[in-house]
């Protein structure tokens, strides 16, 4: 079974593969739960109360917030399904979440209906999908950098545009599969030992490469070839890629398990001059200011909106046209 890294003993480069990354919207701020509960007369008039407990919510007659957006209640139901998306140190927190998320969805849901918007989802896209992608791209106006923005944005951060280093290495992968954390706890541990044993006497790279490696470069004495941005999982890519020449001080993990690395030759990039970069730094900077005003847009449907049961952070102006 090949390791995913390329690295087939033909000295072209490894560990191929690629994400995509996804870009959210900012979430209008969310401060606190009210939450409904039965009133003890009994009790002590404590300064605790000013904060609810962690048990008001696991504990009381009424598990789940009872909310409201404009009248329109949010079923305990959709928050207990809405959970798994909003992983959280605390349960409070994760109702906390996911019942914002769902508020705001159907503040969003409430502004499309209002306005009467006819949409045609996309390919795989669902009719809310598609209903919020046609408000925001309604309501929400795309801003463009122009020119003098982008270049002052290049002279500022001109170390982030070279050409990616070009780098000739070896590795050991002690393969585990990534969602078994026992077993990527113990080659963890073994990827640790057997660094130890390079670090006294390195000249048995290829030996413990043909005895412990997973990958066919094993056959090599571990060569990956040379490898350059795009050649590789991301994962690996990005750490790949700053090491020093030399023996890796430490194993690098990916999705496929841990690799101890040995880098042999290095070669910088080179700077990009602004022509080449111009276009990515206007969609980088046309990315950050939509971001900020989608999160002014939430804001301003939270502080039109009568909404109960949950306290979130919105503004009083009204909505941008």
């Amino acid at each position: 079974m090949g390791c995913g890294c390329g690295g087939s003993g033909g000295g072209e480069g490894g560990c191929a593969g690629g994400a995509s990354q996804v870009v959210e919207p900012i979430p209008a701020g969310v401060q606190t739960f009210e939450l409904p509960r039965e009133v003890d007369h009994d009790e002590e008039p404590a300064a605790e109360e000013a904060a609810p407990s962690l048990e008001l919510i696991a504990s009381s007659e009424q598990e789940w917030p009872r909310i409201k957006v404009n009248g329109v209640g949010i079923a305990p139901e959709a928050i207990a399904q809405e959970l798994q998306y909003h992983p959280a140190s605390t349960r409070q927190e994760a109702i906390f979440l996911a019942s914002q998320a769902l508020v705001l969805r159907e503040l969003l849901k409430q502004r499309a209906n209002a306005l009467g918007l006819v949409v045609q989802p996309a390919a795989g896209e669902s009719e809310e999908e598609a209903a919020t992608r046609t408000l925001l791209e309604q309501e929400v106006p795309l801003p463009h950098a122009d020119q003098a923005a982008c270049l002052k944005y290049f002279e500022n951060n001109r170390s982030r545009f070279s050409s990616a280093p070009l780098v000739a290495a070896r590795h050991i992968l002690l393969a585990c599969p990534a969602d078994d954390a026992e077993e990527r706890s113990l080659m963890c541990e073994q990827a640790e030992a057997l660094l130890e044993q390079l670090k006294t006497d390195g000249l048995r790279f290829a030996e413990l490469a043909l005895a412990h490696s997973a990958c066919p470069s094993k056959n090599q004495g571990g060569s990956l070839g040379q490898i350059s941005q795009g050649q590789t999982v991301p994962e690996f890519e990005r750490q790949l890629l700053r090491l020093p020449l030399g023996l890796a001080d430490h194993p690098l993990e990916s999705r496929y398990g841990f690799h101890l690395v040995w880098v042999d030759q290095r070669i910088e990039g080179e700077p990009l001059p602004f022509e080449l970069v111009e276009g990515s730094i206007r969609a980088e900077l046309d990315q950050r200011v939509w971001q900020v005003a989608v999160g002014q847009y939430l804001k301003n449907l939270v502080g039109m909106a009568d909404i109960r049961g949950i306290v979130l952070d919105g503004a009083d102006s009204p909505l941008m046209q």
